[in-house]
């Protein structure tokens, strides 16, 4: 808890303040806390791209007036919004914001079978905004869970002996697998040596809650799992990957219909990651559900999105 705590609680850029501020109007008292993670924390560099927030809330119907998006946020969670402000130099700010509840953020660090929380969230976050020091207390707790069960859910596709970067580099693009994502084989080590010791950081406060890792020397971890729970374990994997694409191409879905110009959203969002411009036609604006899908079909046939 005290690595995180002291990595969640390190400054961030100033310009991210009128972000934070824009998701607190915008959810208004439902606002438990405010979280950032993603490239722009990396990069440190909030107006040069689109910055990710998780705004973690009390209870969707707090949340929300339309029932519509309470009921898509409790049943696929999480919804998400795009947020605009202006930094104090002028510049304008955008950035992706993902609402859920802390009862399910606490559950999706630690219970889920996919990857989609406890995956992000044993990578570096930064808490930006909590209500009270209970609340606090209760995201921290969620992702110091998130890096164990990070490591737990890990550790079957581990030899017997590994280093912290290694666990980390397969822990990611496991994690990846499992969604739609067009990253390059290399994106898990550019995001491992960038914080390299903050990784073995975190590592190193696992194995006292694992009793299946065992540290052996300075970076060096060893596995107690019998075989039979190694391939049970990968077994497992290859069960996330098929249902975290299948979760991917709902939330997508989904975002078509409790996005505000949600064909708008969803077609920047596979540009984003494509490279590849997509022309909106007037029938699929019109009927998205039902024209989307060759569009889709296309990407994956191309492996654009993998």
């Amino acid at each position: 808890m005290a690595e995180i705590r002291a990595q969640s609680g390190q400054p961030v850029a100033r310009e991210l303040q009128p972000l934070t501020d824009q998701a607190l109007r915008r959810f208004g008292a439902a606002v438990e806390g405010v979280l950032f993670y993603g490239s722009c924390l990396r990069s440190g560099k909030p107006t040069e791209g689109v910055v990710d927030l998780y705004v973690l809330v009390d209870n969707y119907a707090h949340a929300f007036p339309r029932r519509l998006l309470r009921w898509a946020n409790a049943c696929l969670p999480p919804n998400v919004f795009m947020l605009h402000a202006s930094a104090p130099d002028g510049q304008v700010l955008r950035a992706k914001c993902a609402v859920l509840s802390l009862a399910h953020f606490e559950q999706g660090t630690g219970q889920w079978f996919q990857s989609y929380l406890w995956g992000r969230f044993a990578q570096p976050s930064r808490l930006v905004f909590s209500r009270n020091a209970e609340v606090q207390d209760r995201i921290h707790r969620a992702l110091a869970q998130a890096v164990v069960t990070l490591h737990r859910r890990t550790l079957p596709a581990m030899p017997d002996r590994f280093t912290a970067d290694e666990l980390w580099r397969r822990a990611l693009s496991l994690s990846y697998a499992t969604e739609l994502r067009p990253e390059a084989a290399g994106r898990p080590d550019e995001l491992v040596q960038h914080d390299a010791s903050g990784y073995r950081r975190l590592s190193a406060t696992v194995v006292p809650a694992l009793a299946e890792m065992v540290l052996l020397g300075d970076n060096l971890y060893g596995s107690r799992l019998p075989p039979a729970a190694r391939q049970r374990g990968m077994r497992q994997w290859q069960w996330r990957r098929l249902q975290g694409r299948t979760l991917n191409v709902a939330r997508l879905m989904k975002s078509v219909l409790t996005f505000e110009n949600g064909v708008d959203y969803v077609v920047w969002k596979l540009e984003r990651h494509t490279g590849e411009k997509i022309e909106v036609s007037p029938r699929l604006r019109r009927y998205p559900l039902i024209f989307g899908w060759p569009l889709l079909w296309r990407l994956l046939r191309e492996r654009r999105l993998r």
